[in-house]
């Protein structure tokens, strides 16, 4: 009778190290490394810091987010997307994350009559339902509900096509 307990005891203390041990590191904790994600995660992660997943567009290749929210996505390619006003994403955009906020951008830029202008920072305003983008020295408020679906990217040419119809 004696064996099958030390048996059981054995098995309960093996089952309980493998399969309840963990680290009790958070894992939102880099330790001054980068965090790296697959693409599909980075316009599932950008709701979870109160910001829409379509503020970045369809051909992201990678990102990188450190415990201090600065990140750097890189794109397929340069592209082109069209919301109230053309925005430019370079292959590289850099920024700083915080909940409802991105601040420090580089890498975006929006097209404001004849000038391209500089996408400086970017914050939500859950309880109006609104998103202010950051342009140079002005702002514009738009309603969070344009970019709840993730944007197509767009080429060269399409910006020709455009700036042709105007």
């Amino acid at each position: 009778m004696a064996a099958p307990i030390s048996l059981y005891l054995l098995f309960m203390i093996l089952f309980f190290q493998t399969h309840l041990s963990y680290s009790t590191a958070d894992p939102k904790m880099d330790h001054g490394l980068q965090l790296s994600w697959s693409t599909s995660d980075v316009h599932d992660l950008l709701p979870t810091y109160g910001l829409p997943k379509g503020i970045l567009p369809n051909n992201v290749k990678s990102y990188t987010l450190s415990a201090s929210g600065d990140f750097t996505i890189e794109l397929e390619s340069t592209c082109y997307v069209q919301f109230d006003q053309l925005v430019y994403y370079e292959k590289t955009i850099r920024g700083k994350l915080s909940y409802g906020a991105v601040h420090d951008v580089s890498g975006i830029q929006a097209k404001k009559l004849f000038l391209w202008l500089p996408v400086t920072g970017i914050e939500v305003d859950e309880n109006s339902g609104m998103v202010q983008f950051f342009v140079g020295a002005l702002s514009e408020t738009l309603p969070a509900k344009q970019f709840e679906d993730i944007p197509v990217c767009k080429s060269k040419a399409f910006l020709r096509a455009v700036l042709a119809s105007m």
